[in-house]
């Protein structure tokens, strides 16, 4: 029993500075200190740490706490350190210390300093570890993220199903709490079962996160949903985010295209080295850095509570990824986005990743992935069936303020009453033995080898809706498992149950109305449609108005009108509307010193439009992309610089000339000067060079198949004519 002067209340705000408790944490704390095995889940942001955080300081002898990332350990000490007077408050030992720093660290728990010890389960497999914990007083075992014990949790480690053993070899006496974030009923039951709990105190926190707003959308182009995250970004401007990818390559591109773009990010992946994942999680906790582009191995352990917004650039593996990674907007109780970018093409790679499991494993693994589409898919509200995974009812009309995009826009409801009917006569017909495809392929007649194999192609629900499509009868299952008409055996691999009330339905079925579920492949192509008609929307008026302004600033400065502003230049500003001059360098072929010399006008131009035509802009933001030739170009402007001949910096690169011209044209275009007089001065004499400069100087267009119908009674080469614009934008438009 607790025997300690002061009330817990106390200790909270002496140690941690809060006056109260979050929902149950005192009463697992009490449980903890009461030396009985303790069960929690406790979703992400819910203060799950502090809950054998107090009991460890408080309690006599030193809490072993087990974590699965090695990576993340140093954080978590960071953070009880600084709630502490001293550093030997807590520790952690695991092989990233050197000998010296272990002999340290045993050193402070010998002398009972020590309140908390941070291993992975892998140090509880070297004998003399156990030993040594063996000979100290150890108050309990917190066995965090305990979710990856189960075989049926989004994260199994092996090692974590060994950890009852290794407890057992220090002192079987040892009280145990069990914490995840995440746990579907049938992993609560295996985790209590695997670590030997006895008669553990269960306690299960409310998984509903209501100041978090969830939206999926269709992933099209990669292109397109770039624009998308970079809108969204720019329309919170200074709030800490997180996108979540499936591979490290996608987190270095997303990150240099963010900043290219004006948003600080920076990557994280298992694949960068242990400093720089410290300094990647410092900086983004010191908000250096705005946003984080990670695999999922970013966020576990991280305390920050101000993250606004939690994407998905790729769908994850389960429900339970999505549920924890999207937990980790919003901590501190203020609103948090949670969007997620759905396709058919990344769930089909998931499943490549499955093929060579064990079949136990994949079998799992398709389950996990087969409620990942159905969540992306529904048409229902998006908390009802999040909480119906983790075993918890919902009542949606909670969410009619619009919390999840399907609830914001709902769909129209259709009556479904025959269909459901339908659904449910095909579980019975069957005998409770088949799973969701299983049930659509028999409705919709597809003569699969197992219905075949089976018979099944003889009872009466075969083929009985084959004229509607699989999508509908998907809605239809799925509407059913969310009202516990059906329920899903997890141990079977998903076979379809029915339930009580699913019989009575069956004797006396009533109304049904229902959305069915969006079709992402349709979606995908109406957004990209939407976003061509966006781009393709010039403003033919403003166009001619920037063509007159053009002709006059030209003829001020003598030079030809194209030297100012190319016409993709001017038709890119009469589609975006460019009203100051961040925006007019986004606009195609202008770059920082083009703008600054000629762009003022444009820009006071374009701003007195758009207010007297009071024109509505396009929300859309233009996407910088990051050149795919970057280093190329930088290879070029330096050799260039070093009066390289053409023929070399080609042969270097392994261009043809004419592409090392267009390389050349590109450059001076965007508005950087490149000297090529030296090459020009080998190759042709300066009256032929004057011939053609003084033709561009009163040109109209900078079309070399105009100016070469006018000059070649000159004798003047085409590719005279290419190497002389060259040098003359090079030198005028810069």
């Amino acid at each position: 029993m607790i025997t300690q002067q002061k009330s817990l209340k106390g200790y909270l705000k002496e140690y941690f500075g809060f006056a109260a408790f979050k929902d149950n944490q005192e009463a697992i704390i009490k449980s903890v200190l009461n030396k009985q095995d303790t069960f929690v889940v406790m979703p992400t942001g819910g203060g799950k740490s502090l809950c054998y955080q107090l009991p460890a300081i408080i309690s006599d002898g030193t809490a072993i706490i087990i974590s699965p990332l090695i990576a993340l350990m140093k954080n978590q000490v960071d953070m009880m350190r600084s709630y502490a007077n001293s550093d030997d408050m807590a520790h952690f030992l695991n092989s990233s210390l050197t000998k010296v720093q272990s002999q340290k660290v045993k050193a402070d728990l010998r002398t009972g300093r020590t309140k908390m010890l941070y291993v992975a389960p892998e140090t509880l497999t070297k004998k003399d570890n156990i030993e040594f914990l063996s000979e100290i007083p150890v108050s309990f075992v917190a066995v965090d993220e305990a979710h990856c014990i189960s075989e049926w949790g989004h994260d199994f480690r092996p090692e974590y199903r060994r950890i009852r053993e290794m407890i057992d070899a220090i002192d079987h006496k040892i009280p145990i709490v069990a914490l995840t974030a995440t746990a579907t009923p049938k992993v609560q039951s295996d985790i209590i079962k695997n670590l030997q709990m006895e008669e553990p105190q269960t306690f299960i926190s409310s998984f509903l996160r209501e100041n978090l707003y969830y939206e999926v959308k269709p992933k099209g182009k990669k292109s397109i949903v770039i624009k998308d995250i970079v809108r969204f970004i720019k329309s919170t401007p200074r709030q800490s985010g997180i996108i979540y990818c499936l591979n490290r390559k996608t987190t270095e591109e997303l990150a240099e295209l963010l900043n290219v773009n004006g948003v600080s990010a920076a990557p994280y992946h298992a694949g960068l080295d242990t400093a720089t994942r410290t300094k990647t999680q410092d900086m983004f906790l010191m908000e250096d850095v705005e946003v984080i582009v990670a695999t999922i191995a970013f966020g576990m352990g991280i305390d920050k509570p101000d993250v606004r917004f939690v994407i998905h650039y790729n769908i994850p593996k389960s429900l339970e990824n999505y549920y924890q990674e999207t937990g980790r907007a919003g901590r501190d109780g203020l609103e948090g986005n949670c969007i997620a970018y759905y396709s058919y093409e990344d769930i089909h790679k998931l499943e490549k990743f499955l093929r060579d499991k064990p079949v136990a494993e994949r079998e799992i693994g398709s389950q996990h992935l087969m409620e990942v589409s159905a969540y992306a898919e529904s048409s229902a509200c998006r908390r009802q069936f999040l909480l119906h995974y983790f075993g918890e009812e919902y009542d949606t009309s909670r969410c009619g303020t619009g919390e999840c995009d399907n609830c914001r826009h709902p769909k129209e409801q259709v009556e479904c009453k025959n269909e459901m009917k339908m659904v449910l006569h095909a579980v019975e017909e069957v005998n409770e033995s088949g799973n969701i495809p299983y049930l659509v392929n028999l409705i919709t007649g597809k003569r699969s080898q197992d219905i075949a194999s089976f018979g099944h192609t003889a009872l009466e629900s075969f083929g009985i809706g084959k004229e509607k499509s699989e999508l509908f009868w998907n809605s239809i299952i799925r509407h059913a498992l969310l009202n516990n008409l059906i329920r899903k055996d997890i141990e079977e691999y998903g076979i379809i149950k029915l339930t009580q009330q699913g019989r009575a339905f069956l004797k006396k079925p009533k109304s049904v109305k229902m959305p069915i579920n969006r079709d992402y492949e349709e979606l995908e192509a109406e957004m990209e449609e939407a976003v061509m008609a966006r781009s393709t929307a010039l403003d033919p008026t403003l166009l001619n108005m920037l063509k007159d302004l053009r002709k006059r600033v030209a003829t001020q400065m003598d030079v030809p009108p194209f030297v100012v502003f190319q016409d993709p230049s001017l038709e890119d500003m009469a589609t975006q509307y460019p009203i100051d001059m961040d925006e007019m360098t986004k606009i195609a072929g202008v770059s920082q010193g083009k703008a600054q010399r000629y762009g003022e006008q444009f820009v006071e131009l374009i701003r007195e439009y758009v207010e007297e035509n009071e024109i509505e802009r396009p929300q859309d933001v233009t996407v910088k992309s990051v050149p795919s030739n970057s280093e190329s170009k930088v290879f070029i402007i330096r050799q260039v610089d070093r009066k390289m001949p053409l023929e070399d910096i080609a042969r270097a690169k392994k261009l043809s000339m004419p592409q090392l011209y267009t390389e050349i044209e590109t450059i001076v275009s965007s508005g950087t000067k490149l000297d090529i007089t030296y090459y020009i001065n080998d190759i042709m004499d300066g009256e032929t060079q004057d011939i053609i400069y003084d033709y561009f100087r009163t040109a109209e267009t900078d079309s070399l198949e105009a100016a070469y119908a006018e000059l070649e009674p000159e004798g003047v080469t085409i590719e005279e004519i290419q190497m002389m614009r060259m040098k003359f934008l090079s030198e005028m438009a810069n």
